[in-house]
């Protein structure tokens, strides 16, 4: 195979068992496409934007032994399509989990794991400020979880029992995705804009990333499901 396809054969292979697995009965992910899809819009644009910025910057780059060379604002093609499989993927299980365990109770076990979670991040956050990828990721994820943790209105949408225990699921393909990304490496890191602390190949800071994709797709995906029951 071409080098250069093998971020969209990462992408591809990510995709097979959720986009098969999508007419399962139990879930029928399938008829929630037209949530699924329009909730991945915004949380696509914003995270374009912010990769582009950081590329810009040297905090990442792209080898391009691995990329198709396709370029969409200065980004490999694959990496804006990473905006819209992944979160397929992701709000899948999310869905999965749902369809299977319609009754987890929401206790206050969650909310304390959260808000220290929260705590956490904004420590490290404002201890690492002049680390941008880590002091950007950190704390706008902390703003968007501590919104969740403290609105009635968004917890009743995206219950913190489903997000938490649905997002430690999703860990395990994206861990295994993300560790092919930077182990090949298609993704290349300035360990001058991060913490250096790494599982086995992946910056730590991937794993707060991708809790804030995960977050805004599926409370889109909530909120479109919830407006269209309402009607």
């Amino acid at each position: 195979m071409n080098a250069h396809y093998t971020y969209f054969l990462i992408l591809g292979l990510s995709l097979i068992a959720p986009l098969a697995l999508s007419f399962d009965k139990k879930v029928a992910y399938y008829k929630q496409w037209k949530f699924v899809f329009p909730a991945m819009v915004f949380p696509a644009l914003f995270y374009i934007a912010w990769d582009a910025w950081f590329t810009s910057m040297g905090i990442w780059n792209f080898n391009p032994e691995y990329i198709s060379g396709i370029k969409l604002l200065n980004l490999p093609i694959e990496e804006v399509l990473f905006f819209f499989v992944v979160p397929y993927c992701c709000t899948f299980i999310y869905a999965c989990i749902k369809a299977y365990f319609p009754r987890i109770p929401d206790s206050k076990f969650y909310q304390i794991v959260l808000l220290l979670f929260v705590l956490l991040l904004i420590g490290l956050g404002l201890t690492y400020l002049s680390r941008y990828y880590t002091s950007i990721t950190f704390l706008l994820t902390a703003l968007f979880l501590a919104i969740l943790l403290f609105s009635t209105k968004l917890r009743a949408l995206v219950p913190l029992s489903y997000f938490l225990i649905s997002y430690t699921i999703v860990l395990i393909p994206f861990l295994i995705v993300n560790g092919f990304l930077t182990a090949i490496p298609v993704v290349r890191y300035n360990d001058a804009e991060n913490l250096a602390v790494r599982i086995t190949t992946i910056p730590v800071e991937d794993i707060v990333y991708g809790m804030l994709l995960f977050l805004l797709n599926i409370v889109g995906y909530e909120f479109l499901r919830k407006r269209a029951a309402a009607h």
